[in-house]
């Protein structure tokens, strides 16, 4: 049985909008109010912050504040790290979506010879770069970071030589670039992505699957559609962006939210299913802000309520 660990990154210095570092406590006043036990039944670890960083002047406006999300990202590669080596199973629940480059930097550094799967669950394609950004904002770069690749063949800015190294820190946590290929990407549910990421998508051949698709086909067949894809992977990060899901039947509670989103259960068979897997060994929700919610604290109990029921998956493994 899969030990599972929590840790919470409440760190929010990569979004454009405010509020996503009350995530962590917007779950846990869902678990009150619909009786969840998720924070009694599961220690939490906690990954430092540099929150205050927004009340200082930008010094990088092609990378909005990378030198903090980059020690942001090396506490959280630390601590996933220390959970892995115990054979736990991190459930991260992070603020904004430029952590996940920490998250999959401790997943490579704990298993460098392993090949590793990444199931990209969001609205936006994060293939940006400080080359091709159009905001300047981190959580739109961390799956590109990930990957080790500027896509400056489509650049729309030149760097100043401070940003590129920071932007060559951020890609290389933990000193390994790249962490994952693009063979091994899948994006689930995209729906909101610019030119440049597009042409990246395309020239690499990444694996994209619609909501459209989910919905056609039943998200039990595509998640074992994106197993069998991820079957040369021998292990499976799984990344849950909330506005994946459909902003008008859940919730507008995140930064960037979409339309024609995921049903709550359409995003919650799939990633169940994956989690059957037993290659499965991480999984991050992120991008929860409840100071966005139109409807009180709907978009964090929605996604506890999917936690909770991949949790009792992940027990389930033998």
């Amino acid at each position: 049985m899969s030990k599972i660990q929590i840790v919470e990154n409440c760190s929010e210095i990569g979004a454009g909008t405010r509020g996503s570092s009350l995530s962590i406590d917007a779950l846990k006043v869902a678990s009150r109010n619909i009786k969840s036990n998720l924070f009694k039944k599961y220690k939490s670890v906690v990954v430092p912050n540099y929150n205050d960083v927004l009340d200082q002047p930008v010094k990088f406006p092609k990378a909005l504040r990378i030198d903090s999300i980059i020690k942001v990202c090396e506490g959280l590669s630390s601590i996933v790290g220390k959970s892995l080596n115990k054979h736990n199973f991190p459930l991260v629940l992070s603020g904004d979506h430029s952590n996940a480059a920490g998250t999959l930097a401790g997943v490579k550094s704990t298993y460098p010879d392993k090949r590793i799967g990444v199931v990209w669950i969001d609205a936006h394609a994060d293939l940006h770069s400080p080359y091709t950004t159009p905001s300047g904002n981190v959580h739109g770069m961390s799956l590109a970071a990930s990957v080790g690749y500027d896509n400056d063949k489509h650049r729309a800015h030149e760097l100043d030589h401070l940003t590129q190294q920071q932007w060559d820190k951020y890609k290389n946590l933990e000193n390994i670039s790249p962490k994952v290929n693009t063979d091994d990407i899948v994006l689930v549910g995209l729906r909101s992505s610019e030119d440049p990421e597009d042409y990246f998508i395309i020239e690499n051949n990444i694996k994209k699957i619609s909501v459209e698709e989910v919905r056609r086909i039943a998200p039990d067949v595509v998640a074992n559609e994106v197993l069998k894809y991820l079957s040369s992977c021998d292990l499976i990060y799984i990344s849950f962006d909330v506005d994946s899901l459909d902003c008008d039947l859940v919730s507008y509670g995140t930064g960037t939210p979409v339309m024609n989103g995921f049903t709550e259960q359409e995003a919650s068979s799939v990633i169940n299913h994956l989690l059957i897997d037993k290659r499965t060994c991480c999984l991050e929700v992120v991008e929860i802000n409840p100071c966005l919610d139109n409807k009180q604290n709907k978009m964090a109990e929605t996604a506890l309520r999917i936690l909770d029921q991949a949790t009792s998956i992940i027990e389930k493994r033998g």
